[in-house]
């Protein structure tokens, strides 16, 4: 079997990790620093090359460097070189993924919500924009770009944001575009009652069937859709499910990223929670969800059964990936925090979860490898198989 690494981000340094499936551990192996934070990325269908968007800005900072950078990866150790110029970016990214043909970078901005796509060169570098003739309906916040199965459609996630105080609720929405040479348009917008109280932020595909699974970070739930041939999704969901142990929690809780186990038969996603209370004059983590949800999926239906709600041992559990295998998954938690111990506070620090997937698709934790993130965010991870 191919080999597969573990990438990990802490702010503009990717760490390199080589992936011990069989004991469910990681031995770090190397790391390379980019222009400015990293934001996430997306390995080329040959697995010889990453993509990572990076940016000065970040969660509330707009910053002004933004960046799109292709990595050469060595074939036989997982470690990256700088492979060809940068291209700069409008604004931050906070997604990006490639076609399936390999031909193509798509990248998501959040603020102000936008979607770009770059020809790739036939070396695996960075290519000019594509020009967009038609003006796009990005929704608000955009949060994930990804293209259907069959590379005909692309779906733009857009998640929205919660009613403020004198701000009333923005709707969030999957954008469907047609796509042919790089080029979008429009095709639907798949929004739930208008948008509202639909908060969408990851989507992930069946291995085999014609089903979306889709995290709902602003309201904690799974929606399953079909694919559509006309308007790449369904108008509306064939499921709805909650994905925190306790949905009645008056914690602040979101929803983050999703994957389908390999098989097909299992779907994967993260609740996070973060929010803090004073306590003996400090901030500490005032309580909440933050776990890995098991689903099982019927085969015949695509309904997703909660199975499981596993504690991932850190705060913030952003990005998350699963061996080729099915046998192990890591979970990354991006920041440390202040918590309560009984009468005393302690700190909860940020890591890289381990956990071993059982035949039925159960999570085990094995370890917890600590990270001293300092001031910066472990924003994103995933695993990489070598070519």
């Amino acid at each position: 079997m191919a080999k597969t690494v573990y990438y990990a981000s802490l702010g503009p340094e990717l760490t390199l990790f080589e992936v011990d499936v069989d004991g469910a551990g990681l031995n770090k192996r190397g790391s390379l620093t980019l222009p400015a934070n990293i934001q996430y990325a997306w390995p080329h269908p040959s697995r010889r090359y990453l993509y990572v968007v990076s940016s000065n800005g970040g969660p509330g900072v707009t910053g002004d460097r933004h960046y799109a950078n292709a990595l050469l990866i060595d074939p036989s150790t997982g470690s990256l070189r700088l492979h060809g110029a940068p291209a700069s970016l409008p604004s931050r990214p906070i997604h990006t993924s490639v076609d399936a043909q390999g031909d193509y970078l798509l990248t998501a901005y959040n603020d102000p919500s936008n979607v770009t796509a770059h020809k790739l060169n036939p070396d695996g570098s960075i290519g000019a924009a594509v020009a967009q003739p038609q003006k796009l309906d990005t929704g608000i916040y955009a949060h994930q770009v990804l293209t259907a199965p069959g590379n005909r459609t692309v779906l733009l996630v857009t998640r929205g944001n919660d009613a403020q105080p004198g701000k009333p609720e923005d709707p969030g929405a999957i954008k469907t575009f047609a796509f042919d040479a790089g080029v979008l348009a429009n095709l639907a917008s798949i929004a739930p009652g208008n948008g509202l109280g639909f908060g969408p932020r990851h989507l992930d595909f069946h291995p085999t069937k014609p089903w979306v699974f889709v995290s709902i970070e602003r309201q904690n739930k799974l929606y399953v859709y079909k694919l559509d041939p006309k308007t790449g999704l369904a108008r509306e969901p064939t499921f709805i499910k909650e994905t925190l142990s306790n949905p009645h929690t008056t914690s602040r809780q979101g929803a983050g990223t999703i994957h389908v186990h390999p098989n097909g038969r299992y779907v994967y996603l993260t609740n996070r929670a973060s929010a803090v209370t004073d306590f003996k004059g400090k901030k500490i983590f005032a309580g909440g969800e933050n776990s890995v949800a098991v689903f099982s999926i019927d085969q015949e239906t695509g309904e997703p059964k909660l199975m499981q709600n596993i504690d991932g041992r850190g705060i913030q559990l952003r990005t998350f990936g699963i061996d080729p295998s099915g046998r192990m998954l890591v979970a990354a938690s991006i920041m440390p925090l202040l918590v309560r111990e009984r009468d005393s506070v302690g700190t909860l620090t940020a890591g890289l979860t381990v956990f071993r997937i059982a035949n039925d698709g159960r999570l085990e934790l094995v370890r917890k490898y600590d990270v001293d993130t300092g001031d910066r965010l472990q924003f994103w991870s995933g695993m990489v198989t070598l070519p």
